[in-house]
């Protein structure tokens, strides 16, 4: 008689040794991480982070190079066709503005600024400021003729991720490519020279340096 009526306190002692261990489960699962965790994943980010931005830099000015391209092609046509009729120098008179007007309300290249002080930025490399990233136009010769008979681009600063595919894109129209990159300027298409030079694809990525240090110049007539 004395076990039966003792059952509920031995149910009691149970209640109370097993209420701790379920409080005691409870906290470590609300337990945050420790310093050492929070160290280690926030190492592993900045190494992603490290790793991944230049890469993921890569990819969208490789893929902006079509489109810069083509904002480029579209104005050298225009350029072209203003010049027809202006007899041996048609080109003596270009300047920035003539640029900024052609490139303004281009699809990848971007024009800040108004009037002379405006500069064109390419938005493949460089910030576009300063002489740093931008595009130049100005008059040329064909050789044994006067300046202004072809004219000429210019851009500074263009990273490796565009190179050698840009001067590969603008080759096509330009009559000379020259890539300042690794070792100074070389020329890889020539179509002043007797006999001409074909465009030199390897050489042009044989000569392109890493990060926005490529400089070039196409020449047009």
């Amino acid at each position: 008689m004395m076990g039966i009526f003792n059952l509920p306190a031995a149910h009691k002692s149970l209640r109370e040794v097993t209420a701790p261990s379920r409080a005691n489960t409870s906290r470590d699962r609300q337990r945050g991480f420790s310093l050492v965790e929070v160290s280690i994943v926030t190492a592993l980010m900045v190494i992603l982070a490290i790793v991944g931005i230049p890469a993921l830099q890569d990819y969208v000015i490789e893929n902006k190079v079509p489109k810069v391209a083509a904002d480029l092609q579209r104005f050298v046509a225009r350029m072209k066709v203003a010049g027809i009729g202006g007899g041996e120098a048609p080109y003596a008179g270009v300047n920035r503005l003539a640029l900024v007007n052609g490139l303004r309300g281009g699809s990848a290249v971007t024009v800040r600024g108004e009037g002379s002080s405006a500069v064109v930025v390419h938005g493949l490399g460089g910030q576009g400021v300063r002489d740093n990233g931008e595009i130049y136009l100005s008059a040329a010769a064909i050789p044994g003729q006067s300046t202004g008979s072809a004219f000429s681009l210019t851009l500074d600063h263009v990273n490796h991720a565009a190179c050698p595919m840009l001067a590969s894109t603008l080759q096509r129209m330009a009559s000379q490519v020259t890539v300042e990159g690794r070792t100074g300027e070389v020329v890889v298409k020539d179509g002043f020279s007797s006999p001409p030079m074909d465009y030199q694809p390897v050489l042009a990525d044989a000569e392109c340096a890493r990060g926005d240090s490529n400089r070039f110049v196409f020449v047009f007539r």
